[in-house]
């Protein structure tokens, strides 16, 4: 194989950054199904939004349905899915967009994978909701499903679920509103972003 990457001769990040009035960062939420976390991405992007902020949201099933619509559930594939959204990710922030993904993300090895690959510019948040929570708000009907086995490897139930041991923020949501939990990201990430 033949590559010669060309990074060299590109406008720098920091000319990305300067322009946009911001510094990049990737959000990482992760979570159970159900838990909030494209909610609560979509809640703290509009207020970026109207401060001027330039965005991203890389949505677990967005991507699934393109991206990585060839990719199944099982370990391997789950590997390439965070894989693949780690480094579309890793390309909008070195572009100095601030970029939120909302992917479930079940195991350390996973988060470990996308750290890896994104490095400093990763801020990890573990949306916290309980199985039976997230089952009762079964928003897709995916816990129904599960319920009568018509999903395999489903998270929390046949597929387990690792909370994060050194998530930069954890947002229960069975005890915040999404309004707060997006605050609550805000102003983690408030410094590192810039003024704008």
């Amino acid at each position: 194989m033949h590559i010669h990457p060309e990074f060299h001769r590109f406008l720098s990040r920091s000319d990305k950054e300067q322009l946009l009035g911001q510094r990049g960062i990737v959000v990482w939420l992760c979570g159970l199904s159900g838990s909030g976390k494209s909610t609560i991405a979509n809640a703290a992007e509009r207020v970026l939004h109207q401060q001027g902020r330039f965005t991203v949201i890389l949505d677990g099933d967005n991507v699934r349905s393109g991206l990585n619509s060839n990719l199944g559930f099982t370990d391997q594939d789950r590997l390439e899915n965070i894989r693949r959204i780690a480094e579309v990710a890793k390309i909008f922030v070195s572009q100095g967009v601030i970029t939120f993904v909302s992917a479930i993300t079940p195991r350390g090895e996973l988060r470990d994978l996308a750290r890896g690959l994104l490095g400093e510019d990763l801020f990890e948040v573990y949306v916290k909701a309980s199985y039976e929570a997230c089952e009762k708000r079964d928003v897709k009907g995916l816990y129904a499903k599960a319920a009568r086995g018509e999903i395999q490897h489903f998270t929390g139930k046949d597929g387990s679920f690792e909370p994060p041991h050194s998530a930069d923020l954890i947002l229960d949501t069975e005890s915040t509103t999404i309004e707060d939990a997006a605050f609550e990201i805000l102003e983690a990430i408030r410094e590192r972003i810039g003024q704008g």
